[in-house]
């Protein structure tokens, strides 16, 4: 079985998120606290007090960390979809409206700049300067993704399956989380550290997880749902009792505005 060849654009994707808001919400992951600690390393500096916009804040998952690590964070979102979702989640968290691309923030006004899952929707020509616009001397630019770990051997053959059925490669997605296509400029100086983490979780919250990326939403809900339905299956052999150990790799890239 395969979905359409139709390859939908960048854009389409991109705003593909906002009519799945609250599956995005219930099924997605969120980041282990080694994540944040590494952060603050790399920066040399704490989260808590620090001034600090996530951009592309989605449903408030990084967000919600950022806050309750003691930040002063306000989010950024262009969907409405997102946005609502997230003001249901956190209602005491700031947001505005706006994309990496034109930042509705004050120039150097900011501790930290993060992006969790969503740089690769910005244009790097574009969002690099505003980056450095928007920090302060010394203020650290953050970059991280969620990667499934392909060296556990029933990711790979689920990735491999996703591979075939939508005619895209998921390795090949990983391997673009590299400062190279992050920042093409070389402008950055970008330091790369990898954090490991799992997550046990029932297969139908799996299944809304991966349900949930791009490239499901914009091939459609019959496409979607018979490969979801073959999944569970394959699945269900591997994990007999129903729930399924996500291995993750985050990859996260850090650079500081001297």
């Amino acid at each position: 079985m395969t979905a359409s060849s139709d390859s939908p654009s960048h854009t389409t994707r991109a705003h593909s998120f906002n009519a799945a808001a609250a599956q995005y919400a219930a099924g997605r992951p969120s980041y282990p606290a080694a994540l944040l600690d590494t952060i603050e390393e790399l920066a040399g500096r704490p989260l808590a007090g620090a001034r600090v916009a996530d951009v592309g804040a989605g449903t408030g998952i990084a967000t919600a960390l950022l806050h309750a690590r003691g930040a002063d964070v306000v989010a950024v979102e262009p969907g409405d979809g997102m946005a609502a979702q997230f003001r249901h989640a956190l209602p005491e968290v700031p947001i505005v409206r706006g994309d990496g691309n034109h930042l509705p923030l004050a120039t150097a006004s900011l501790d930290f700049l993060t992006y969790a899952q969503s740089w690769h929707w910005t244009d790097p020509a574009r969002s690099v300067p505003e980056a450095l616009r928007v920090l302060r001397p010394g203020g650290a630019l953050a970059l991280w993704w969620n990667t499934g770990a392909l060296d556990v051997p029933w990711l790979a053959a689920a990735a491999g399956r996703v591979d075939r059925y939508f005619g895209e490669s998921t390795g090949a997605n990983i391997k673009n989380v590299n400062a190279r296509v992050v920042d093409p400029t070389g402008r950055l100086g970008l330091t790369r550290r990898e954090v490991r983490w799992s997550r046990r979780v029932p297969v139908d919250t799996h299944l809304a997880n991966i349900g949930s990326h791009s490239l499901f939403l914009v091939h459609g809900e019959e496409a979607s749902t018979a490969f979801l339905a073959e999944e569970r299956e394959h699945l269900m052999r591997v994990f007999p009792d129903g729930l399924v150990e996500e291995v993750y790799v985050v990859v996260l890239l850090l650079a500081t505005r001297s």
